[in-house]
């Protein structure tokens, strides 16, 4: 019996007793060690192997309920360790079982097909380790690929709901043998207007699925997700949904629109990597070209841009092949960076919401990071009040793009000026648009500013699209 047999408000237990007999009762304690887990040696030789001995906060406290069955509400901001949290947890409890063809054991939903991969990739020496296969089910990739890993079989499918929805209606996927299921990034799937299909989803899964829930922030449509799918959860919050990390520092830089451009060359060319985001994807693209020209190593990564050419850009990214990655919100979550340690916003984010997960792609796993914001006099009062109601105190400055505080802050510097080229397919040097007249940072702002816009491709604040495929 799948949940879509049963009204949609009630959870009856298990028939099997199993989970049932651990919910209702007290929350097991966090542990100090991995090896205090009950876990397979394999799983914990791979650990060792990678040098990761003590757990993080939500990995002490949710691992042990988590390997006893009992369904799990993750609360904290990215970077926090979650993917180990429940990867671990997954592949534990899935060990030793194999699918039969096309019905997969355990199931992880991502709202996109960056963090989708990311799981993937971060899972998959441990998956290794104990012999499981997984597969990644996202869109902007071959479908009929997907459905031959599906039809071969596979314990664990990590996906996106738009794609995971159409391999289930064209019979590639069937999820009524799914006994785990995880939502990474819940609040992103609600904001992207993912959540008729996530319900929809949730609802093939066995009846007696444990679920697992992580979610930077837990507003009311989560809140529906867990009432109605979580039983009993044990619940840990890694800090507050607004909180701040205590090694990420945050400024607002007030520029002058005349001098922006210089100062965005500036940053960009520093001596280390660093991600922008900016509102549209022909103004990133645009920018790309710009930085290019004047010898930075620059990138765009936006949904304009294939999947194949996606994932590249991010592999050029780490690898340093590309230093300067100027992004759309589709980068503002799901995608890890080791050792990135500035997120500088072109344009000021829609909400604090977004700001908190831009920012979010540094000082992760506690490692330190700095979150730069550029602000024009018309944007100074938005700002703060942007800032108040994430809880941020950020440090304030007017800068120029030759000041030593500038590089002080930012390690800006000035560019090469040396032309640069990156390896094409990898990276598409923009074209230039030949209607436009100039740089937009040097464009006067008309009455309503150019962010509140309505701009067909725009990446950010899409509330009017139900059905979105990832």
């Amino acid at each position: 019996m799948t949940r879509s047999d049963r009204p949609a408000q009630q959870r009856p237990s298990s028939s099997t007793g199993s989970r049932a007999d651990r919910t209702g009762s007290a929350p097991i304690p966090p542990v100090d060690s991995f090896d205090q887990l009950d876990m397979p040696n394999a799983l914990l030789s791979v650990l060792t192997r990678n040098g990761v001995i003590s757990p993080f906060p939500i990995q002490a406290a949710t691992l042990p309920n988590a390997l006893a069955g009992r369904d799990v509400l993750g609360r904290g901001r990215t970077g926090s360790g979650k993917t180990l949290a429940f990867g671990l947890a997954v592949l534990a409890r899935t060990t030793g079982r194999r699918a039969r063809p096309r019905r997969p054991l355990a199931l992880v939903l991502a709202p996109t097909r960056e963090l989708a991969q990311q799981v993937t990739g971060a899972l998959t020496p441990y998956a290794d380790a104990v012999r499981l296969r997984m597969a990644t089910v996202v869109g902007g990739m071959s479908i009929n690929r997907q459905a031959r890993e599906l039809t071969r079989g596979v314990e664990i499918v990590v996906a996106t709901p738009g794609r995971l929805k159409d391999l289930i209606q064209r019979g590639d996927c069937h999820l009524g043998a799914v006994s785990i299921t995880v939502l990474d990034e819940a609040d992103q799937m609600a904001d992207m207007g993912f959540l008729p299909q996530v319900t929809e989803l949730l609802e093939q899964v066995a009846e007696d699925s444990q679920t697992m829930l992580f979610s930077a922030t837990l507003d009311r449509n989560v809140d529906r997700l867990v009432e109605r799918f979580l039983t009993d959860p044990v619940t840990h919050s890694v800090d507050p949904s607004t909180a701040t990390v205590s090694t990420m520092e945050h400024h607002l830089l007030h520029v002058d629109r005349r001098d922006k451009e210089a100062t965005i060359t500036r940053i960009a060319a520093r001596d280390g990597k660093v991600i922008m985001f900016i509102d549209t994807r022909q103004d990133a693209d645009r920018l790309v070209e710009e930085l290019l020209a004047k010898g930075v190593k620059a990138a765009a990564l936006h949904a304009g841009k294939s999947q194949p050419q996606r994932t590249r850009t991010l592999e050029q990214f780490r690898t340093g092949q590309v230093t300067a990655l100027v992004a759309t919100n589709v980068a503002a979550r799901g995608i890890h960076i080791d050792g990135l340690d500035l997120v500088v916003n072109l344009d000021p984010p829609n909400g604090h919401k977004d700001y908190l997960h831009r920012g979010g792609r540094t000082a992760r796993a506690g490692e330190s990071g700095t979150v730069v914001t550029l602000v024009l006099a018309n944007q100074r009062r938005a700002m703060e009040r942007m800032m108040a109601t994430a809880g941020i105190t950020p440090a304030s400055a007017k800068v120029r793009s030759h000041d030593e505080e500038l590089a002080r802050i930012t390690g800006a510097r000035l560019p090469s000026g040396i032309p640069v080229m990156i390896p094409e397919p990898v990276i598409e040097r923009p074209r230039r648009n030949p209607s436009a007249s100039g740089s937009r940072w040097s464009r006067p702002a008309h009455r309503g500013s150019n962010r509140h816009r309505a701009d067909a491709t725009r990446e950010v604040g899409r509330p009017q699209r139900t059905t979105p495929a990832p």
